[in-house]
Order: C-alpha cells, then sequence, then structure tokens
C-alpha cells in the first residue's frame, strides 16, 4: 500500500512563490509516475504537471507552464512543485498523485494513489 502525503501549501501574496512536497511511504515510486492536480471550490480536478519515472520528461497545464517547476528526487521518495509568480487563480487545493505506470498523462484516471492535498491561497 502506498501513501502519499503533501505539504508545504500555505498563503501568499500574488506573485509569491511556494514549493509542494509529496512524500511517499510503503514502497519506493522510483519507476512510478507521478503528477499534481488541483481543485479549486465548485470546480472540478484539474491537471497542474507530471513526470515521469526517471524525472526526464514532464508535462504542465498551460495555464502554469513557465511559471511552475515539477520535480523528484527518488532516493529520497519524494515528488516536489516547485511555484513561482503565483496567482489568485492558482488557489486551490493541490494534490499529489502516483500511477502504477513509468509515464502518465494530464488526466486522474492515469493515477492510482493520491494524497490528502494541501491547500494552496493566493491573495491579491
Amino acid at each position: 500500500q502506498v501513501q502519499l502525503v503533501e505539504s508545504g501549501g500555505g498563503l501568499v501574496q500574488a506573485g509569491g512563490s511556494l514549493r509542494l512536497s509529496c512524500a511517499a511511504s510503503g514502497r519506493s515510486l522510483s519507476t512510478n509516475a507521478a503528477g499534481w492536480f488541483r481543485q479549486a471550490p465548485g470546480k472540478e480536478r484539474q491537471f497542474v504537471a507530471t513526470i515521469d519515472w526517471s524525472g526526464a520528461s514532464t508535462g504542465y497545464a498551460d495555464s502554469v507552464k513557465g511559471r511552475f517547476t515539477i520535480s523528484r528526487d527518488n532516493a529520497r521518495n519524494t515528488v516536489f512543485l516547485q511555484m513561482n509568480s503565483l496567482k489568485p487563480d492558482d488557489t486551490a487545493v493541490y494534490y499529489c498523485a502516483a500511477s502504477r505506470y513509468s509515464i502518465a498523462g494530464n488526466t486522474p484516471d492515469g493515477y492510482t494513489y493520491w494524497g490528502q492535498g494541501t491547500q494552496v491561497t493566493v491573495s491579491s
């Protein structure tokens, strides 16, 4: 059984930065793709970023491209999301997810394991 725990969320002013972490336990995820999604109140869960098992390939939603960076440290079984130039529209609960496969896409059904989420609030 895999557990994912997100951390690093909080309240930040527009233009600021946050770094989210997702620590996995239960087994190594070094051969699994991982991703970040977010969900704002009253909205569907939205893809943010994905990374393949090695970290060599990444993908981003257009809304965050150039501002967010996904990365991973397989030795620490941890995935990160560096968020810069934050906007009020980035306010949401951010979820970490891991796939059963080495590469995953931008839809939630491609991911098997999910964290509980961490709140990110960006004030204007």
